[in-house]
């Protein structure tokens, strides 16, 4: 099982997704895509088994993907204040992974139906869903 996560800017949301995924489903391999390499290095050090930077890793790693998580800016071209390339978020929405996103409304998308929450909330959820999916 491999879950891909994607992350740009400083690699906060991907740290904390990384963490959590090795500390509740150590058995699943967690390679980390980074749009910059400041994302990369910082889900890297949170214990990422593997990990690799820019727009061909995007592209290429969401082909071989069970499963890709990260904020729903992945999706969007020119999110993330422009560091999703229109052939990143392609890549994304065509891959035959399991997608689980993150609501993150500095994207400029508004999800109806979604609960305004804590990151750390966020997370917590997203890990569970992913949980799920493997169990599956």
């Amino acid at each position: 099982m491999r879950v891909v996560v994607i992350d740009g800017q400083g690699g906060g949301m991907g740290r904390s997704l990384v963490e959590k995924l090795k500390a509740e489903i150590p058995s699943v391999k967690v390679i980390a895509v980074g749009t910059n390499s400041l994302a990369t290095s910082a889900m890297l050090k949170a214990g990422a088994d593997a990990g690799a930077t820019g727009e061909n890793a995007v592209i290429f790693n969401c082909s071989h993907a069970d499963i890709i998580t990260g904020p729903i800016g992945i999706l969007l071209a020119n999110a993330m204040l422009g560091e999703i390339s229109p052939k990143m978020a392609c890549a994304v929405s065509a891959s035959m992974a399991q997608k689980v996103l993150v609501p993150v409304s500095t994207c400029r998308v508004h999800i109806a139906g979604t609960e305004d929450r804590p990151m750390a909330k966020y997370i917590e959820q997203t890990v569970e869903m992913i949980k799920k999916l493997i169990s599956q």
